[in-house]
């Protein structure tokens, strides 16, 4: 037995060596989960399950450690870690990645095995969920706890349904029957209710068992045809209910050990239709108990009390169960090896004594005494010699008799007669006849342990010799001529078998084991002696047709000689092909009708007969290219009269060269077990056997060398893509930085474009801008000369005016003057007659002080005027007007008060100062008139180069 501790390990080997389970205990390998601390423990396997297929269980552990074991790949891998212990497991979901779990928090998780991610967690339960049943289309989804059951929808992973009870019933267990729509529920109070799936209608419910075996149900299994429940709990017995008639039809009660049932579970059988007949019963002591329920027969059991059972999952197939063990690990058994014993045939009631050579059979050889089908020694008592009876005609009559009748109560004869009159069998019947004249086992268990070893090594890369366009065919193919190769090793090393099973195989591919053991009986009674010059084709039966064909057609036997064709040429690639490649599919099932009726020895008459029957197209063939052509190619032949001939060769042959009295007679397999096929010459087949393990193992080394050439040329292929593809990569960096540097300066260029452009827009705009302020600006100096201008004008006109007023006021003070003088002289005349000093003297006051208010008024007024036509200028002759304006006035202004005071002073020089102050007003107006004429030149050129200054510099 092998033990695996998966340690700290996430995957690796269930085991490092072919295991061969022994017939005892059946243990394929023990496996445990331990940890590497400085004080390891075990952790324990709590819960197991199998996958639709069989092949690959899942296991976890109290800590939350869920594993996948792949059977038939020899891996396991640790595909989820939950952290709390998992109550439920399943595995057999319609997506085969995905599983369920019910942990210890009440929830139940969906996660993938492949992406090791959660798919969906679904919560709804109140306590611990120990049962989950999956449907058969792995759709719906059943989860149990002590207070209720709930219908899950696994491809939305929402709750359809849930189960509610009443608080004094708990439920014991709820699960779908296999491949139905149907539910059962089980409760404590042996209430067993059965439901539609859809619906959750009530179909039915089970009668209350008889109180006198009236037993608290606890643990249920099912047939997988659905059937048969099985129940039972704490007794030992265990009740069978027929779920079709809904009533108990059977009682079992367990040996006196068997105290209490922990588990039930149905071993499955390929080949029983789904009524399983073989039940595992685990009891308190750990031990687990295979009952055969028909019989009540004990079979085989696992565990024992030392390394008790807890729990055991049965795989879908029936090859594999998984077993918890006590301590916590985990047991994977054989069916087939713990089976071996029973499926063992019985010994052969008959046993042939061979003759002697070249003797004959005499009466005084027949005498035993055959009791209840069973061969004795002859009785030597008297009254046994009195019963004996020798009878030799009735003894061959019975031996003939015996030898013709078949199973299934067909007659060897008649069917001869039938197909000798319609030469070939019913199509109808065809399959059942030929399985009937070959007497075939149906080994089931034999073939399956032959199936279970897998596909031969000599045959894996079988499509690349015979590439099969139907890739079932192929693996039909494959498996049947590994399953040759496990039975005998020379199969392994013959080329030409493929050729030979592969009409068969193409005929009875529905039908595995019916094909192998049709192949297997060809190739014990038709392919006698072949294998004797193995690996050369069997010169002794070419010799036998050779013979015969020498002696039917000398001519052509001949004419192949003086052509150098050999029997390898014209007889073998029809026998070893069985007629195959020469014959349509009709014609090959006519003549083999043919051949498995008659003795072995027809199959080679008929490579004759076609020799004979094709005899004019042979002599006409000369090259050695026609003859190989014919004989691999259907040819324009009647296969009827082929038949015909065969049975006329079969009939004219003398003895001496008659290929019967060289071939053995048919035997067929022997039931239970296949015979040892070891006719061949052994030293050869193991010195090719161990030539090709050499080779085999030279080419392992080889391939592992050229594995690790490869590695590190692949390796150094890798850096150098790698290496190239980082130097591509800098390439393309620099390539991509000369790229954005080029568009760096570009845009550079751009903007220093742009900001040409903006500068010369801006100094158009500056240069439009100066424009029009300097339009503005000259129209504004215009607007202010103009102005100016007017003003000047206007103090023109106001000049004239006032120069034309004062000439005017001069002339009428003048005139005054003159009237005044002129009265003054009559006054004078008169006060110088009546009062001339004192009239005098006041009349001369009077016009002084007039003359000095009219001239102060009007230089006033002058003074004004110019004060106001000089604000406006801004430059310095302002001042200077200022200065001349002052000077006058002052100047007048003294006059005038020199004037005044000697009018004041004296009288009489009135007349001398009128005439001086006349002069000086002539000379003051005319200086007045020359200052401002002067200052409005001054003015005008001024304001003219003002004008001119702002237009040379806009130039």
């Amino acid at each position: 037995m092998q033990s695996t501790d998966l340690g700290n390990k996430e995957s690796g080997k269930i085991w490092h060596r072919k295991p061969t389970p022994a017939t005892r205990d059946g243990i394929i390998v023990n496996i445990i989960h331990s940890t590497s601390d400085s004080l390891p423990k075990i952790l324990r396997f709590l819960n197991v399950a199998f996958d639709s297929s069989g092949d690959r269980l899942m296991a976890g552990d109290h800590q939350g450690n869920i594993y996948v074991f792949e059977l038939y790949g020899n891996r396991f891998n640790l595909v989820q870690r939950t952290a709390q212990a998992c109550t439920a497991l399943a595995f057999n979901l319609r997506r085969k990645s995905e599983f369920l779990v019910a942990l210890a928090d009440y929830s139940i998780k969906c996660f993938d095995t492949v992406t090791k991610e959660l798919v969906s967690w679904m919560r709804g339960h109140e306590s611990s969920v120990f049962s989950i049943s999956v449907h058969a289309s792995g759709r719906y989804a059943i989860t149990t706890s002590s207070d209720t059951a709930q219908l899950w929808d696994l491809d939305t992973f929402q709750r359809k349904r849930k189960l509610n009870i009443r608080q004094s019933v708990d439920i014991q267990k709820v699960f779908f029957l296999p491949l139905s729509n149907t539910i059962l529920s089980c409760f404590k109070d042996n209430s067993i209710f059965a439901w539609e799936c859809d619906t959750l209608f009530c179909k039915y419910q089970l009668p209350a068992p008889p109180e006198s075996s009236s037993i608290l149900y606890k643990v249920f299994a099912v047939t997988r045809d659905g059937r048969i429940l099985a129940a039972g709990g704490k007794s030992s017995h265990l009740h069978l209910w027929c779920l079709e008639a809904k009533q108990l039809f059977r009682i079992i009660q367990m040996p006196t050990k068997v105290r209490a049932i922990r588990h039930l579970e149905f071993l499955p059988d390929s080949f029983d239709a789904g009524s399983n007949q073989v039940l595992g019963v685990l009891s308190q002591d750990g031990i687990m108990r295979f009952i055969n329920i028909q019989t009540c027969k004990l079979l085989f059991e696992i565990g024992s009390l030392d390394e008790g059972i807890i729990s055991s999952v049965i795989s879908p197939h029936g090859r594999y169960i998984a077993s918890i063990m006590e301590n916590g690990s985990l047991n994977i058994y054989s069916v087939q090896a713990l089976t071996q014993e029973i499926n063992k045939p019985p010994p052969p009631l008959v046993k042939v004594i061979e003759d002697l050579p070249k003797s004959k059979l005499s009466s005084s050889d027949l005498k035993m005494k055959v009791t209840s089908g069973r061969v004795q020694r002859p009785a030597k008592s008297r009254e046994s010699k009195i019963q004996t009876r020798i009878l030799k005609q009735d003894l061959n009559d019975n031996f003939e008799n015996k030898e013709n009748e078949l199973s299934d109560g067909l007659n060897k004869k008649r069917l001869q007669i039938l197909l000798k009159g319609y030469g070939e069998y019913p199509t109808k019947y065809r399959m059942f006849i030929w399985r009937s004249l070959l007497q075939l086992p149906e080994n089931h268990t034999a073939f399956s342990s032959l199936i279970d070893k897998g596909i031969h090594v000599a045959f894996l890369n079988l499509q690349e010799k015979y590439p099969i366009k139907s890739r079932k065919l192929l693996r039909v193919l494959q498996r049947t001529l590994s399953s040759l190769a496990h039975w005998s090793a020379i199969f392994s090393d013959t080329p030409y078998l493929p050729l030979l099973a592969f009409p068969f195989v193409k005929l009875f591919q529905n039908n595995q084991l019916i094909c192998f053991e049709v192949v297997a009986t060809l190739i014990i009674n038709w392919c006698q002696h072949w294998f004797e010059y193995f690996p050369n084709p069997p010169i002794n039966i070419l010799t036998m047709i050779e013979n015969v064909l020498a002696f039917h057609d000398k001519q052509l036997l001949q004419h192949f000689m003086d052509h150098n064709i050999t029997s390898q040429l014209y007889a073998w690639p029809l026998l070893e092909t069985v007629f195959s490649e020469v014959l349509t599919r009709e014609e090959w099932l006519k003549l083999f009708d043919n051949v498995f009726s008659n003795h072995p020895s027809f199959l080679l008459m008929t490579v004759v007969a076609y020799n004979t029957c094709s005899r004019a197209p042979l002599l006409n063939c000369n090259l050695k290219d026609d003859f190989e052509y014919f004989f691999h190619h259907r040819n324009n032949l009647d296969i009827n009269v082929v038949i015909r001939e065969v049975y006329h060769l079969m009939d004219t042959t003398p003895a001496d060269i008659h290929p019967e009295g060289m071939l053995g007679v048919f035997v067929a397999l022997t039931k239970g077990q296949y015979p040892v096929f070891n006719q061949y010459p052994k030293f050869i087949v193991d010195y090719q056997t161990q030539e090709r393990e050499r080779i085999r193992n030279d080419e392992l080394d080889y391939l592992r060398e050229r594995q690790t050439v490869e590695d590190m040329q692949a390796e150094v292929d890798q850096q150098r893509v790698e290496d190239e593809a980082w130097y591509q990569k800098q390439e393309l960096l620099r390539k991509a930085e000369e790229t954005r540097r080029e568009m760096l300066l570009q845009e550079e260029e751009k903007i220093i474009q742009q900001r040409q452009r903006l500068a010369a827009v801006k100094r158009e705009l500056k240069r439009k801008e100066m424009h029009l302020q300097d339009a503005a600006r000259r129209r504004f100096l215009k607007h202010q000369q103009d102005q100016r201008e007017m003003e000047l004008r206007r103090l023109d006109d106001e000049i004239e005016r006032k120069v034309y007023m004062r000439d005017q006021e001069i002339a009428t003070t003048a005139k005054d003057l003159e009237m005044r003088q002129l009265e003054l002289e009559s006054q004078k005349r008169l006060y110088e007659k009546w009062e001339e000093a004192e009239g005098k003297k006041f009349h001369l006051r009077s016009e002084k002080r007039a003359s000095a208010l009219s001239d102060a008024s009007r230089k006033l007024f002058l003074e004004q005027e110019l004060s106001d036509a000089l604000e406006h200028d801004e430059n310095p002759l302002k001042e200077e007007a200022l200065r001349f304006q002052r000077e006058p006035v002052t100047t007048s202004c003294l006059t005038g008060t020199s004037q005044l005071s000697d009018i004041s002073k004296t009288d009489s020089s009135s007349q001398i100062s009128l005439n001086r102050r006349r002069l000086e007003w002539d000379t003051t107006g005319q200086d007045l008139i020359e200052k401002v004429r002067n200052l409005r030149q001054r003015l005008t050129a001024q304001a003219r180069n003002r004008c001119q200054t702002p237009h040379l510099l806009a130039t």
